[in-house]
């Protein structure tokens, strides 16, 4: 990517996460933060006193706030964002007296962290962002230690509902908030791992849940904020299915790989 076209992605997601409102407290962003958590604690169980990463602080901004929680679960956590005024929105939801998030800026595709810094890496949303995803991914592989675990998330490109044909008419017209984004089977994601250099220990993924129900529901979150429990009862069947059936987290809209980095690979 040249300079100029990475300087345009920095600004196009400074420009977004000025104007995006927030969305904690709706229905289907309590949703959300339920599959993180479940996920997150089924595949990375010894995360106490552990040197955690996100790949982007977008949910500190704006959503899950997940990265919050499991610093609560004694995780040493640390976080990347492109851009500057994310991060700062990203400080806010730490703000426990023993809170000691480190945060920097940088571009995934040329992570500012030393080789093998990391026992756990946790990416939901993000890579697809990027054209040159194949090096985002390595460089996910690079800042880990050997038998570091990885949680890598991304669109679910045969999801039940038709997200990704919905993501395209949307863009097409102007009115998807987040830009082009690549979706990806399962098999496709799984290749892109194994050809980072990690193992696929796990497929699974988060919100079984139709994209035009979340977005229908954040639009009255926002602008009708008294009126989103309507969309509860909905979002609910949704949820029990997901948690009673682990089969459905595999068609959910975001799916994911548990990946470690091979114990055997040296590190710079």
């Amino acid at each position: 990517m040249t300079k100029k076209a990475a300087s345009t992605l920095r600004s196009f997601w400074e420009e977004t996460g000025g104007r995006f409102p927030d969305l904690l407290g709706a229905p289907s962003t309590a949703y959300y933060l339920e599959c993180e958590q479940r996920l997150l604690l089924d595949c990375f169980p010894g995360l106490a006193d552990g040197r955690l990463v996100k790949t982007d602080l977008w949910d500190e901004a704006k959503n899950t706030r997940i990265l919050a929680r499991l610093e609560g679960r004694g995780a040493r956590v640390f976080g990347m964002d492109l851009s500057l005024s994310i991060l700062r929105g990203a400080r806010t939801s730490f703000s426990g007296p023993h809170s000691r998030p480190r945060f920097i800026v940088s571009d995934l595709r040329r992570i500012g962290f030393a080789d093998g810094s990391f026992d756990y890496l946790y990416s939901m949303g993000t890579i697809e962002h990027f054209p040159e995803y194949p090096q985002a991914v390595r460089e996910c592989f690079r800042i880990l230690k050997p038998g570091g675990l990885a949680v890598i998330g991304v669109p679910n490109k045969l999801d039940p509902f038709l997200r990704p044909l919905m993501v395209t008419v949307l863009n097409l017209l102007g009115l998807y908030a987040y830009g082009r984004e690549k979706s990806f089977t399962m098999a496709g994601l799984e290749r892109l791992l194994r050809g980072a250099g990690f193992r696929v220990l796990k497929r699974t993924g988060i919100l079984f849940l139709p994209g035009w129900l979340r977005m229908a529901e954040l639009w009255v979150h926002v602008r009708r904020p008294g009126l989103s429990f309507l969309f509860r009862p909905l979002i609910g069947l949704f949820s029990f299915l997901y948690f009673k059936f682990p089969s459905f987290r595999r068609h959910g809209y975001l799916i994911a790989c548990l990946a470690e980095k091979p114990k055997s690979h040296p590190s710079p």
